[in-house]
């Protein structure tokens, strides 16, 4: 079904004659540049979840995002055409939770910056919020939420700063709006981090809390990461040993797939999430460093990606694209990522 097993190293987008969604029993969906960006759902996301549904393929919704609680989220999927349950959400704010719940008795006390996903999280771990050092928390637990300013930024870095044990939902350095680009977790577990010289334990994506996280809630045998980010998303899926989909209607462009280290490279690729409703075209490697997809052939030429051919579907002709640059890169792990902007741009990509 795929080119290689789950998780390995691969040097070309994988293949599947059946469509993911009845190739694999459940879609561990990225939300923010997946399904909707800010208030509004992608194009393409409502409808595309819809077949897949009917397909008997399960949807969960995975985020590193940790400032909603999950009914909130599933309520605004169901607002935007995406039916969903609570149950059907898994955010980082509870990968964070179980791992504070492993560190202190249960009625502690915890330090949070953040939203209403962290401390509804903590609640269900039999943990008290607080948001004071005053009020004598044993632990700092931080996420996104976009309240968060100086003050709160302040008072973890005094906690931090005593010795009490930190952990960051995530470290995702960006999130993206309806607007664009905005700083993210990361951007905020850096400035405590630059004040104490700490490092915090992260929980999220693409760390193994969350993706334990993930199959304890949802039972999943066959799951298929699907994300917009190769740092997070492919990079979660490729430690927990599943297949994944990369999409781009989030922050990964083209330009940047073909530079992914080993970890970084999705089993599949695709537009956007009606890529799960098809089968998937292989990359077939033609020797010399060459490889064809749907009428593509690819190739690396004095360190620039050369593409010959034509096809219906461009994407077919970065899938060939990507398996030349990754063959050149892992035959000279110190030489620099091939130039395919010239490629890419005769792709209209």
């Amino acid at each position: 079904m795929t080119e290689m097993a789950a998780g390995a190293n691969r040097t070309a987008p994988g293949g599947s004659d059946r469509p993911l969604t009845e190739a694999y029993d459940t879609a561990l969906l990225d939300l923010d540049g997946v399904v909707y960006a800010g208030p509004d759902a992608i194009e393409h996301a409502v409808d595309a979840l819809a077949a897949a549904r009917e397909t008997g393929m399960r949807l969960a919704y995975v985020t590193n995002n940790a400032s909603r609680p999950p009914r909130v989220v599933a309520e605004h999927l169901t607002e935007l055409g995406v039916p969903a349950e609570a149950a059907d959400v898994i955010n980082s704010a509870q990968a964070a939770a179980r791992l504070v719940a492993d560190k202190v008795p249960a009625g502690s006390k915890v330090l949070v910056v953040g939203g209403a996903g962290l401390v509804e999280a903590l609640a269900e771990r039999g943990l008290v919020a607080v948001r004071s050092l005053d009020e004598d928390p044993v632990a700092v637990v931080q996420g996104y939420d976009p309240t968060v300013g100086w003050q709160h930024l302040a008072e973890a870095s005094y906690a931090v700063a005593r010795g009490l044990p930190w952990v960051a939902s995530n470290t995702d350095l960006t999130v993206p709006t309806a607007r664009g680009i905005a700083p993210g977790n990361g951007t905020l577990v850096a400035a405590v981090r630059t004040a104490t010289g700490v490092e915090p334990e992260v929980a999220g994506k693409p760390l193994p809390p969350m993706h334990r996280e993930t199959v304890i809630r949802t039972g999943a045998k066959r799951p298929l990461v699907v994300g917009d980010r190769l740092d997070t998303d492919i990079e979660g899926a490729h430690n927990g040993g599943v297949d994944s989909l990369l999409v781009f209607t989030g922050v990964t462009t083209p330009a940047l797939l073909l530079a992914a280290p080993a970890q970084h490279r999705p089993t599949y690729l695709a537009a956007d999430l009606r890529g799960l409703l098809l089968p998937q075209p292989r990359v077939e490697p033609l020797g010399e460093g060459r490889y064809g997809c749907g009428g593509y052939l690819a190739s690396v030429d004095g360190g620039v990606l050369r593409l010959e051919g034509a096809g219906e579907d461009p994407y077919d002709g970065l899938r060939a694209l990507c398996g030349a640059a990754w063959a050149a890169a892992d035959a000279d792990a110190g030489a620099v990522a091939p130039d395919g902007r010239k490629a890419l741009a005769e792709l209209g990509l």
